[in-house]
């Protein structure tokens, strides 16, 4: 059974991310160096038929026959939300259309009920049926924004470079000292 997973801000080609004067460099000497890493730790993670829903900022100042390329190596099916650094992106394919942001419902063989995700670029601090159960999942700010018990960074930089499950994402949120206060 295809499992489902999350994750963002690849930022593949894109060298500024390991620059010193970026809020949180990466822990790379080049950008070929990156790219391989995260690709290296995205198959770990993923099965060829896994669904991923990267939620934006997947290559950036690169050539479109390099993002292409890395998008090419990745395995699973791959769903595109739009980021604010995707307009190379849009002109990949993907395995539905690219959205801004998406409701996804995982049913995880962990889990005993099926979870419905709110999925976006950004961090929101409501979402639609937020007081009904949705979890919230965003990428765009690289770790600096704290966990709460039902919205998380998915981003690379919060998960060792890779995409995570949905089991990961809810057993975060429970460890989060943080209590959503939504409207």
């Amino acid at each position: 059974m295809p499992r489902t997973l999350f994750s963002a801000d690849t930022h593949f080609g894109h060298k500024s991310m390991l620059s010193p004067r970026m809020p949180r460099p990466r822990p790379f000497e080049t950008i070929e160096a990156h790219d391989e890493a995260l690709v290296a730790a995205w198959n770990k993670a993923v099965r060829p038929d896994d669904i991923v829903w990267h939620l934006g900022d997947f290559a950036y100042m690169c050539g479109l026959d390099y993002a292409a390329s890395i998008q090419e190596r990745l395995n699973g099916r791959i769903h595109l939300v739009r980021g604010n650094h995707d307009e190379l992106a849009e002109r990949l394919t993907w395995a539905g259309p690219i959205v801004d942001v998406q409701r996804v419902f995982v049913q995880d063989p962990g889990m005993p009920e099926r979870v419905a995700l709110w999925a976006s670029h950004y961090a929101h601090v409501t979402w639609p049926n937020a007081w009904h159960g949705d979890l919230h999942v965003y990428g765009h700010s690289h770790g600096a924004i704290p966990a709460t018990r039902t919205s998380l960074d998915v981003g690379v930089d919060c998960w060792d470079w890779r995409p995570v499950t949905l089991g990961e994402i809810v057993a975060r949120m429970a460890g989060s000292p943080v209590a959503d206060q939504q409207a």
